[in-house]
């Protein structure tokens, strides 16, 4: 059997798509030497693995408390479920409604209930944190009513995209905010006067930013003042993240509202997800209608399972369904986003091979990135997938380890794990030698990475949702089952195909591919056949 070809100066290929093929044949071996009562235990591979292999094992947990995702199998109240953890001296936490609880108790009260161990970990940069190296399973008394249980880990390794600077040596190097619109083909929209007015982006962000930046930046273009709102405040000193997401979406919806989120408090402590869900629900209950641009992550999708997800899916859907709509970057490590992270590296393996978890899900529209090429007025002639081989940096995009194939998403890439979510979604400029240009550090820069390909679609977004509502519209809120209704055919042409190119383990190619996704937009067309949908009615 073989894999796809090798992309232009694709070392690893052959070798990762082989051990690819050996892990994913390899079950996780049942737990010996143990009889759980509720379930059946198993030992947990993969880049699980090799984060507390790489870590140093303490010995069972010392933490007071330890807890645990399930979902359910409806929005009923988990009768059964809280009867069982009393019993076991555990107790459950659940938001009304929601299809999902937390289980939560004394950590050898877990641990016999679940039939695992629980032991704390040292890792490489100092953290403790607890976590079993076994999956426990749905207890028998529990199946009907629980559906599945997540991990019992007390910390999820996140990341915040390192934003890949170039600097501006040569002059009129990287794209204005004019050369972007004109790009992608929203300049005459602009002209019409959208420029995102009455629209609100939010950031979420690890990081903080400079004003003074943002003023140079503003001044240099002649640009409205961006100054955003900020929620929690500043999460930490400049690193270059936030600071490229909003002067990337102000050049493109310089009249909306910018907003920053600090997240930085889900990845302080455990129950990252379930914080996710709670800062997500809370930035819909203040921005209702909002833009969200995630150029941030928490660990990859063999990292963590679906039931672990539950509480940001859940928040997002909510969400959405009040005119929301979701972009996050597909990372920036060429489809082996389960590499790295703050406690453990190695060289690439077939366990490396991965997507970021959040940006995975199906109600997130993840954006994977290219190398532009216009002429000197900013026009378009080609992309190509980015993909920087001697920095092992480019282009997330692969096949879901969590989560079924939308039905939005049936008919794209036949012959590929028919089942399961294919991701990106779409494409925007990433490659540092193409990207646009900012400020950052009092410098002017050359911005990169598919950090910046998500805060280019949030920006457009809030430009096409501004003319929707001027034409009899409305909020787009969740845009993938548009955007392949659209690429499956619609009066105008909404995408340019990326046909060259790919990353260390997949391939571009003509229509739907797992390194651009259905491609980079046209976007006064994609606006324009949206509208057409939302007066059918669909």
């Amino acid at each position: 059997m073989t894999g796809p070809p090798v992309p232009p100066g694709g070392w690893p290929l052959a070798l990762l798509l082989v051990g690819v093929l050996l892990f994913s044949a390899a079950d996780p071996a049942p737990v010996r030497g143990r009889h759980p009562t509720p379930a059946t235990a198993t030992v947990i591979g993969g880049p699980y693995a090799q984060l507390l292999a790489a870590s140093t094992d303490l010995g069972p947990t010392r933490h007071g408390t330890v807890q645990l995702t399930v979902t359910l199998a409806d929005r009923r109240t988990p009768r059964r479920l809280s009867a069982w953890a009393g019993a076991a001296g555990l107790w459950v936490r659940r938001h009304p409604g929601a299809d999902w609880a937390v289980v939560e108790g004394p950590a050898r009260s877990v641990a016999a209930a679940f039939g695992v161990d629980v032991h704390d970990y040292r890792g490489r940069r100092g953290r403790v944190f607890y976590a079993s190296p076994q999956q426990p399973g749905v207890p028998v008394p529990l199946r009907g009513e629980v559906t599945a249980v997540g991990r019992i880990l007390g910390y999820v390794p996140h990341r915040m995209s390192r934003p890949w600077f170039l600097p501006l040596d040569i002059p009129d190097r990287g794209l204005s905010p004019a050369a972007l619109l004109r790009t992608y083909n929203a300049e005459s929209l602009a002209r019409q006067g959208f420029t995102g007015k009455g629209q609100t982006i939010v950031v979420f962000a690890f990081d903080g930013f400079d004003q003074a930046d943002l003023d140079a930046f503003t001044a240099l273009h002649g640009l409205p003042p961006l100054r955003p709102v900020v929620v929690g405040g500043q999460a930490d000193e400049p690193r270059g993240e936030t600071t490229m997401d909003l002067e990337v979406a102000h050049a493109i919806a310089p009249d909306a509202t910018k907003v920053v989120v600090n997240a930085r408090t889900t990845v302080e402590g455990d129950g990252a997800f379930e914080k996710i869900g709670r800062m997500l629900a809370d930035t819909d209950r203040r921005f209702p209608g909002a833009v969200w641009s995630f150029s941030i992550g928490w660990g990859c999708d063999r990292l963590v399972t679906a039931a672990d997800l539950a509480p940001v899916r859940s928040a997002l859907a909510a969400a959405q369904d009040r005119g929301t709509t979701t972009f996050d970057a597909s990372g920036d490590l060429a489809g082996l986003e389960c590499k790295g992270g703050d406690d453990w590296s190695a060289p690439p393996g077939p366990a490396d091979v991965g997507l970021d978890s959040v940006a995975s899900l199906p109600e997130m529209t993840d954006v994977g990135g290219t190398t532009l090429s216009t002429d000197a007025a900013g026009r378009w002639l080609a992309e190509t997938a980015w993909f920087d081989v001697p920095l092992s940096q480019g282009t997330g995009g692969g096949v879901s380890a969590l989560f079924e194939r939308p039905h939005w998403q049936r008919d794209m890439a036949p012959g590929r794990a028919p089942d399961r979510r294919l991701t990106p979604d779409v494409s925007a400029v990433a490659d540092p030698l193409t990207g646009v240009r900012i400020v950052y550090a009092g410098r002017q820069l050359v911005g990169g990475g598919t950090s910046q390909s998500a805060p280019i679609w949030a920006g457009l977004t809030a430009v096409m949702n501004e003319f929707l509502l001027a034409n009899g519209g409305r909020r787009i809120g969740a845009l993938n089952p548009l955007l392949y209704r659209i690429a499956a055919g619609a009066p105008l042409p909404a995408f340019r195909d990326v046909v060259l190119g790919g990353n260390a383990v997949e391939t571009a190619g003509p229509g739907y591919d797992l390194v651009t996704g259905l491609g980079t937009p046209d976007v006064e067309h994609l606006a324009r056949n949206i509208l057409l949908l939302q007066r059918a009615g669909t």
